[in-house]
């Protein structure tokens, strides 16, 4: 069909560091487009007004990790916002489609697209699992609905996502989605995969995909622990604990609970940092699990160092304690 005079999405990127990137995928984006820079130390910004000067470029004071695009939506003159990675870009004619598919759904709040990844244009996994949602297909929605989404391969109503509050600064960067389609189905929105909406994806080479695990483990226990009941958050911790990179996840969440911040306390179950607070004294970092065959990389290699394990607690307020306790009763006659 032929792209309306007036455009109806914006491309919003957040980056930082990422010059080598952006300098092959901005070509690919039609405009217009927002790029928002978190701090970059090197010279991206700058390099990207040079290069790309129909860019809107954002300097942010300090990395808001996945915050940032709030501001590039805010910024935004269309309807509609398409989010896009430094490293992925939406096929051609995807964004009309989305617009079109849009305006006929006034009820749907964001479109989910399928990411093809790297050069094989391999289907990313969490595309398979929104593809059989167990939400399925409602009336003339242009997919089956769905409560999560890759923020790259993804299209949003304005003014749905800004009455929701975009992406949370807890949160920050990593499995940031789930919140935000949580709130925006709370609030009557559906959420549609849509497969004929198509993202490539390449994949950085310089991501730490092992740092990258701990970092969603975290999330994830973050985002249990504003927005779903007790027995979830439980559930979401001892799921974590099962592996090192969830344990490590789980020390990196308590820092960062929003405990010193407004909270939906009647959704969020009052319970709920107790919970959070009693697994972490119990289970995270449990030096017991490493002991006889089930030996750790990490086990302590000394008595001294088997003597005692650490100890964090959370009390009401959010402040974290963290100390070492004597493990007389487990060390046995060694």
């Amino acid at each position: 069909m032929t792209t309306p005079a007036t455009p109806r999405v914006t491309v919003v990127i957040a980056t930082r560091d990422r010059w080598d990137d952006l300098r092959e995928t901005i070509p690919r984006h039609p405009p217009p487009v927002v790029l928002l820079d978190n701090a970059s130390d090197d010279a991206t910004p700058e390099l990207v007004a040079r290069t790309f000067p129909h860019v809107t470029l954002v300097r942010l004071p300090h990395n808001a990790g996945a915050v940032a695009r709030n501001e590039g939506v805010r910024l935004s003159q269309t309807p509609y916002v398409a989010f896009a990675d430094d490293d992925s870009w939406w096929e051609p004619g995807a964004l009309d489609r989305a617009a079109d598919l849009l305006d006929a759904n006034p009820q749907v709040a964001l479109l989910a697209a399928r990411v093809l990844v790297g050069e094989a244009r391999r289907v990313d996994p969490v595309c398979l699992q929104m593809e059989a949602s167990a939400l399925g297909r409602h009336g003339v929605e242009p997919g089956p609905r769905v409560l999560g989404f890759i923020a790259c391969g993804a299209v949003v109503r304005r003014s749905a996502y800004l009455a929701a509050g975009g992406f949370d600064p807890v949160v920050f960067f990593a499995g940031e989605e789930e919140r935000l389609a949580l709130d925006l189905s709370v609030a009557g929105w559906s959420l549609c995969y849509a497969p004929e909406l198509v993202v490539r994806h390449m994949p950085s080479p310089t991501r730490d995909p092992a740092a990258r695990l701990v970092v969603i483990s975290r999330n994830a226990l973050l985002t249990s622990v504003m927005r779903r009941p007790a027995r979830h958050v439980l559930r979401t911790v001892l799921r974590a604990a099962r592996t090192g990179p969830g344990r490590r996840g789980i020390l990196a969440a308590v820092p960062r609970l929003p405990a010193d911040r407004p909270l939906d306390l009647a959704a969020l179950e009052a319970t709920a940092l107790h919970t959070v607070a009693s697994l972490l004294c119990a289970a995270a970092l449990a030096r017991t699990e490493s002991r006889g065959a089930h030996r750790r990389s990490d086990a302590p290699d000394t008595r001294a160092e088997w003597d005692v394990r650490l100890v964090h607690r959370i009390d009401e307020t959010g402040a974290v304690e963290t100390r070492t306790q004597p493990v007389r009763s487990l060390v046995g006659a060694a």
